[in-house]
């Protein structure tokens, strides 16, 4: 397996118009599949918030990535706020699902969209509409602290940056890339979520909130995390297992492992065991 993503990312390398290709492929695939499966998507907007908070994070804007152009981080940020005025307030109604990409759209140089950091078969590249990720993970974490049921999500197969200044657990991410790798959450409560986001000087922002005060509420937990060598690498794992509390009584009503997070680690790992 590991000589097959390793020829595959070579050919790629190698040959950029292969990588385009197969992204087009992908892209085409994903359109008739969208066409031939009915589904409800979350369209409407509302800028009345509901009255309940289910769920409130935030991240960090500027990471300190070594190599990298710091113009890119400020880049990423013109990104942001362009995606996020596509959800901000998007109402997730009982039976609908939300999607990313049917709400961003595809990020091109015409709306607005500039070069930041992406990620692709395991390495850091520029591309049109970069940084979206972030959004995309804030996203995934407060679906997470929700009874909204995961429908579609990805994971990076690489752990590319130590964790500076890390504030949710290894691998509790998404990999996004349009419109193939979407993020995706299906409301099979009879309860309507909205969502909440906006930018700060320093931060990424956003809350998820409800119609009805909610009788539970989730932490979420990592278990089993572990830096390990093999064949020459080296990997990471980790499990990430969602608890439902009571509100009243915090007795613990539910737990449920919801990943099972495998990357091979690009960094230095040995400095990184330390901090952990």
């Amino acid at each position: 397996m590991k000589m097959v993503i390793s020829v595959k990312k070579w050919v790629l390398y190698k040959f950029p118009f292969l990588y385009k290709a197969r992204v087009a492929q992908l892209q085409t695939r994903r359109r008739f599949q969208d066409v031939l499966v009915w589904c409800q998507f979350a369209r409407r907007k509302s800028a009345v918030e509901l009255p309940y908070r289910c769920a409130k994070h935030k991240s960090v804007l500027r990471r300190t990535l070594q190599g990298s152009d710091p113009q890119l981080q400020e880049n990423k940020i013109t990104n942001l706020r362009i995606a996020l005025a596509h959800i901000d307030g998007i109402v997730i109604r009982p039976r609908e699902t939300f999607s990313f990409w049917r709400l961003v759209g595809k990020p091109t140089a015409r709306k607005g969209y500039i070069d930041g950091l992406m990620l692709a078969y395991g390495e850091v590249r520029t591309g049109i509409g970069g940084g979206l990720c972030q959004l995309a993970n804030l996203l995934f974490w407060l679906a997470l602290h929700t009874p909204l049921q995961i429908k579609e999500r990805h994971h990076h197969s690489f752990d590319l940056f130590p964790d500076d200044r890390r504030t949710v657990p290894f691998g509790s991410g998404t990999s996004i890339f349009y419109n193939y790798l979407d993020l995706q959450f299906f409301n099979h409560t009879e309860h309507t979520f909205q969502l909440n986001l906006w930018l700060t000087d320093t931060h990424l922002e956003g809350t998820v909130r409800c119609d009805s005060l909610m009788p539970s509420f989730y932490r979420i937990e990592e278990r089993n995390h572990r830096f390990y060598e093999w064949n020459g690498l080296w990997y990471r794992e980790n499990e990430i297992w969602r608890l439902e509390l009571d509100k009243v009584s915090g007795d613990v009503l539910a737990e449920t492992m919801l990943l099972h997070n495998r990357a091979e680690v690009k960094y230095a790992v040995q400095q990184e065991k330390k901090v952990t």
